[in-house]
């Protein structure tokens, strides 16, 4: 449902878009929550010893870390979409741009699909190196629930192969609608964390 921008035969001028601010997703206890949790499935596997749990304790802790990834995901979905929306926003402002079938799912392409280099080296810079399969599970999950699912709520295989239902569920946004594939040449944006963005701000207004 994809389709690429018309070739005119001449340059199109670039349309930079709105920066990317992504916000921490947990605190320090639940990071730390996180890391016992995700330890049960080497324990289950045997490569670290088990510390004296049974595999009833070891199963109940991966089925709690899984959960505790929905959840972050969920979180950075909502930075995506928020991101989305302004990106939306700017191009329908934009004379040129307005009537060229540009869509929601368009920005979600070019983010996962064809994240422009100076995004990918600062991901990479992170540590975060499978950013396409983290940004299309964030986004299927945000786009699903309006709230972060409780636990409870959750069934057990759902819970623990979440990513397959995550796919799934952003390849189903996807496909809700035509949308206009696009360069990431011509649509430069910036990536910052939360924290950093917020620096440079301070350093604007303290310079103005």
């Amino acid at each position: 449902m994809a389709n690429p921008l018309p070739d005119t035969g001449t340059p199109a001028p670039p349309h930079t878009l709105p920066p990317l601010i992504l916000h921490p997703f947990t605190d320090q206890a639940g990071s730390a929550q996180f890391l016992e949790n995700s330890k049960a499935s080497l324990m289950l596997s045997g490569l670290l010893p088990s510390s004296g749990l049974t595999e009833e304790e070891l199963s109940e802790r991966v089925l709690r870390s899984r959960y505790l990834e929905i959840r972050m995901l969920y979180f950075l979905g909502k930075d995506l979409a928020r991101w989305i929306e302004q990106c939306v926003e700017s191009v329908e402002r934009t004379h040129d741009l307005a009537n060229e079938g540009i869509r929601a799912q368009s920005f979600a392409d070019l983010l996962t699909a064809h994240t422009p280099p100076a995004v990918q080296e600062k991901l990479r810079g992170w540590g975060v190196y499978d950013y396409g399969s983290i940004f299309t599970r964030a986004l299927g999950l945000y786009t699903s629930f309006a709230l972060p699912p409780e636990f409870e709520l959750l069934s057990r295989e759902f819970v623990l192969n979440y990513h397959r239902y995550a796919d799934y569920l952003f390849a189903c946004y996807q496909q809700l609608r035509g949308f206009t594939t696009l360069d990431p040449a011509r649509y430069p944006f910036e990536l910052y964390g939360s924290g950093e963005y917020s620096r440079i701000l301070e350093n604007q207004w303290g310079a103005s």
